[in-house]
């Protein structure tokens, strides 16, 4: 007898619509599971099977848990905002909301033809107003208390999705969206600190059951790095500059001073320079061709500003150069250069920038003496800051320099020579987003009060329904040309007042959503504490390992933050993360690796 599938799996769904499986019990309260899928983007026609590959894993290991007896929480949702569900809707040529909801009944009929055991009662859909209204209520405590702010910054501008990107979404220089090529862009953001959590989000990645690669990825991004802030005073201009070294070692041999070309500071330091467009003319080409990814390894690229420093250190006074691999994201963007770094050596070789050796020995030098004439002589580049053997200061002649790092520190500090200073990589997270299809930030700009907070009974501030949405490429978003929405009164002083038009990323709605499925319907608080101490953390968390510096890093910001002010009882999202790989195929017309 053949195996007739359309009548089986007939019987078996109308058996399962009935009689569901693997709906959590609210009256067990015995041990739990909370096994959680990371929730698609609906912006296709349906689902392929690289999410099939990944949903599989946590079906099947959700049935043994149900087996084992455990009260289990399997549920599924949609990412439904942003970017990505957008894009595709002007793609088609639908307004978003009407591809959306068409794309979320498709995955859910085809995710319950599969016959995966989703408990559909703890469904989320993050443009549902009754669950951004809660999306919008953490933003107003992370306003509350400071960690969000308002910035006209120079941010990554993707041109093809006509928006600012956050510096984890920008990949080998284009957006990880689209892949267009990224430009700098001085557009009016929303911001939040996430640097605040940077020491937690780093310490905590030891108790974390995770792939040690997503965690590696992480403290890299972080980027923590310890050592020296110097405060230099600019020649002949009122005002001082502060540089950072992680390998400050070498401080004393230091020869001439870097700036990043898109550096806060240079608009000060150019003034009444006679070539000054000339320069400003080399930073945009340099700032360019760092984001298409055009220089190779080592190369540095740089320019004179005119401009010296005055050195603490008694090096004299230093000049002050724009360099290709200064940074202004990193430390304070300014760095002081000497023989011992190979791309400080390289530059000043390049452009003939003395450096302080000559005929007097190194200030660190090797132990090897042919090795130190080699040195000496500034044929190559001596950079050892852990076996070199100082020769100044006076206090430390001749030790090794991991024998004396901490000794060191102090008496730069105890001379009033420098400060002890902890640096990171990590960047504050450029939050807003100059397009339609989000959720609105719930602020109000006032000309007397300010940016005003929207009160918490007004929430949620609901997206008007427009009939024009696509992106204007302005810098501000479609929804400052709808007057009757953006005209509004100041909640203090009841004038007349305006309220904000950026969106929010598509993250926001995805960095806390595993909080709100044990009880979705819930309408006078996010979530419930009985619930949250109940089932979470996560105790399995299955995704893409893609995600580990953007969706990862972010959630982990979020419960940081409400755990801090007293809302979780718990610290980090996602106890065990299991990576499921990538479905890929190779293009027929590109020969490059395509991934789903």
């Amino acid at each position: 007898m053949s195996y007739n599938f359309k009548d089986v799996e007939k019987k078996w769904q109308q058996h399962w619509s009935m009689h569901p499986y693997g709906v959590v019990d609210p009256k067990n309260k015995g041990k739990k599971y909370y096994c959680l899928d990371m929730f698609p983007y609906p912006s296709g026609s349906g689902l392929h099977v690289g999410h099939w590959r990944g949903y599989v894993l946590s079906d099947v290991y959700a049935r043994m848990k149900v087996l084992q007896g455990y009260n289990v929480l399997h549920p599924m949702g949609w990412d439904a905002f942003g970017l990505p569900a957008e894009n595709a809707a002007i793609k088609e040529g639908s307004h978003p909301k009407i591809a959306t909801d068409r794309n979320i009944a498709t995955f859910k009929k085809q995710l319950q033809a599969i016959g995966a055991i989703y408990d559909w009662t703890k469904e989320v859909n993050t443009t549902d107003p009754n669950y951004y209204k809660w999306t919008q209520w953490i933003f107003l405590k992370m306003f509350e208390h400071g960690l969000a702010y308002e910035s006209m910054m120079p941010i990554n501008w993707c041109p093809s999705c006509l928006t600012g990107l956050a510096n984890e979404e920008v990949v080998n220089g284009g957006c990880e969206r689209c892949g267009s090529k990224v430009q700098p862009r001085k557009v009016r953001q929303w911001v939040l600190k996430i640097t605040k959590y940077a020491e937690s989000l780093l310490n905590n990645l030891d108790k974390l059951e995770w792939p040690e690669k997503v965690k590696l990825m992480q403290k890299n991004w972080i980027g923590k790095s310890s050592g020296l802030l110097f405060t230099s005073p600019v020649k002949d201009l009122n005002f001082d500059i502060q540089t950072f070294s992680a390998h400050f070692e070498a401080c004393f041999a230091d020869t001439f001073v870097v700036i990043a070309p898109d550096h806060s500071l240079l608009e000060k330091l150019l003034q009444g320079i006679p070539n000054r467009s000339e320069i400003e003319q080399t930073c945009q080409k340099i700032i360019q061709k760092r984001l298409e990814k055009k220089y190779e390894d080592g190369e540095v690229e740089g320019i004179f500003t005119g401009r010296y420093i005055v050195d603490p250190l008694g090096n004299g006074d230093l000049p002050i150069w724009i360099a290709n691999y200064a940074l202004a994201d990193y430390g304070t963007g300014i760095v002081k250069c000497s023989a011992h770094d190979p791309r400080d050596f390289a530059f000043a070789k390049k452009y003939k920038i003395p450096l302080k050796i000559g005929m007097l020995p190194p200030v660190v030098t090797p132990e090897d003496q042919k090795y130190q004439d080699q040195v000496a002589n500034q044929e190559v580049c001596f950079s050892d800051m852990v076996n070199g053997i100082l020769t100044t200061p006076v206090a430390f002649v001749g030790k090794k320099c991991a024998d004396i790092r901490e000794e060191f520190v102090a008496y730069m500090v105890k001379n009033k020579l420098a400060q002890e200073k902890i640096s990171y990589r990590l960047r504050d997270w450029v939050f807003s987003r100059q397009r339609y299809w989000g959720e609105p930030i719930p602020l109000i700009h006032c000309t007397a009060c300010g940016v005003v907070p929207v009160p918490e009974n007004q929430l949620p501030v609901l997206l008007p329904d427009v009939k024009k949405y696509e992106p204007t490429g302005t810098g501000e978003s479609p929804l400052a040309a709808i007057d009757s929405w953006v005209n509004t009164t100041c909640p203090k002083c009841k004038a007349p007042a305006k309220r904000e038009t950026n969106t929010m990323p598509q993250w926001a709605g995805s960095c806390w959503y595993f909080l709100r499925y044990p009880n979705p319907d819930l309408s006078t608080e996010p979530f419930d504490k009985n619930d949250l101490k109940y089932w979470l953390p996560v105790d399995l968390y299955v995704g893409g390992v893609e995600h580990a510096i953007l969706h990862l890093l972010y959630s982990r910001f979020y419960v940081h933050f409400l755990h801090e002010i007293g809302y979780l009882p718990f610290d980090e999202p996602f106890t065990h993360l299991f990576n499921q790989g990538m479905v890929c195929k190779l293009s027929q017309i590109s020969g490059a690796v395509e991934k789903m």
